[in-house]
């Protein structure tokens, strides 16, 4: 695990020799949540945040928890000032004071129930009864929306978190579940590296993709250079290399940049904490 740590440190280093600006002696903590494996995070996101510190001379450093709800619970106590997540939109999270500065230029994500394509069960009674997996319980599209569709169908499942969301789809790939709870993005990216089919039984409304954003440690002015960095990578043409090539290590067809965003854009996320039928105690 400490080569892993260096590996994440060391990835930032060329990067920031080349910031115009000094660089401060203490770098923000970057936290992503884990939707696949650690090395697969530090491959997409080391480029991103080297990016991102040269062009604003402001250093970022990337952390994560061995499994996404460990990278929470660092952001809750403190130990995280920068985050890509959409964890911290329940009632409690909400309170912490973190601001939305960006999200991922996408349509957006949505909570599935799937299940293999040669699975017998076609509607989501056909799960009553049988183990699903899901990412984590803190997981908004890999666990909160698919388990409420599960719930408000009267399926009584039993839950399998896997540490992670591509952790969770191949559990159902092994054959170790009947279903999986999943974000819809990850899931089609996951399917097509590891060419499978996959058949939906439930679908949700689209809700914006994870959110870049920071604590109320972070200022306004670092916050701000920051938002516009991330959102004009796309339009830059070393940025838009650095897209391509962390759309590459996940396998991705399309490069996906960020796009400016502020709190409002998540209120659909604070709506659904307030009605869904599964507890919420974070």
């Amino acid at each position: 695990m400490k080569s892993f740590w260096l590996a994440c440190l060391l990835g930032l280093a060329g990067f920031s020799a080349l910031a115009a600006n000094p660089v401060p002696a203490v770098p923000y903590a970057f936290g992503v949540l884990n939707q696949r494996s650690l090395q697969l995070t530090a491959a997409y996101w080391n480029p991103i945040l080297g990016y991102v510190t040269a062009r604003t001379g402001i250093p970022l450093e990337l952390h994560i928890g061995r499994t996404a709800n460990e990278t929470t619970d660092k952001i809750v106590r403190g130990e995280i000032d920068l985050a890509y997540t959409n964890h911290l939109f329940t009632p409690k999270r909400s309170a912490l004071g973190w601001r939305v500065l960006a999200r991922q230029d996408s349509k957006g994500i949505r909570g599935q129930v799937v299940v293999l394509a040669s699975s017998a069960a076609r509607r989501l009674a056909d799960l009553q009864g049988q183990a699903v997996a899901f990412a984590n319980p803190y997981a908004y599209a890999g666990y909160y929306v698919p388990m409420d569709s599960l719930l408000r169908a009267n399926v009584m499942v039993t839950p399998v978190f896997a540490g992670n969301q591509e952790a969770a789809m191949g559990q159902l790939l092994a054959g170790q579940v009947a279903a999986a709870g999943v974000n819809h993005q990850v899931m089609a990216d996951f399917a097509r590296r590891k060419q499978f089919q996959y058949r939906v039984l439930a679908d949700s409304e689209p809700y914006f993709d994870l959110a870049i954003m920071a604590s109320p440690r972070v200022s306004e002015a670092d916050g701000e250079k920051i938002r516009r960095v991330f959102v004009g990578m796309k339009d830059d043409p070393e940025g838009a290399r650095v897209l391509a090539r962390a759309a590459q290590a996940l396998g991705q067809e399309k490069v996906r940049g960020f796009a400016q965003a502020d709190d409002r854009d998540y209120a659909n996320y604070q709506r659904f904490f307030k009605q869904t039928r599964v507890p919420v105690n974070e």
